[in-house]
């Protein structure tokens, strides 16, 4: 019963591949701390961030806000179709007296 294709559906990145060279967000953070006599050791912790194959912010943002969007709003437009053909949903204001 082993061996039927039970391998992780994604490849974990070997993390000497992320380096702060070439990051200009993390150049700048770092002379900035040297500047101060400071030193970030748990920098290139932050560099997987910039890699492409992890996006930007606004690619993270979107994917975060506007998941599932467009099924939701085709989903709205069948029902408030639904509503129309079956002739239910509405508001009616008969019968009702406005004083």
């Amino acid at each position: 019963m082993g061996g039927h294709g039970h391998e992780p559906p994604y490849k974990i990145p070997h993390y000497s591949q992320f380096q702060v060279k070439g990051i200009p967000e993390l150049e700048e953070l770092e002379k900035a701390l040297a500047q101060k006599g400071l030193k970030d050791p748990w920098i290139r912790n932050e560099a997987w961030r910039y890699h492409p194959g992890f996006g930007t912010r606004w690619s993270h943002a979107r994917a975060v806000f506007f998941r599932g969007f467009s099924v939701g709003l085709a989903l709205t437009v069948v029902t408030v179709g639904i509503e129309k053909m079956l002739g239910g949903g509405g508001h009616s204001h008969e019968g009702h007296d406005e004083h």
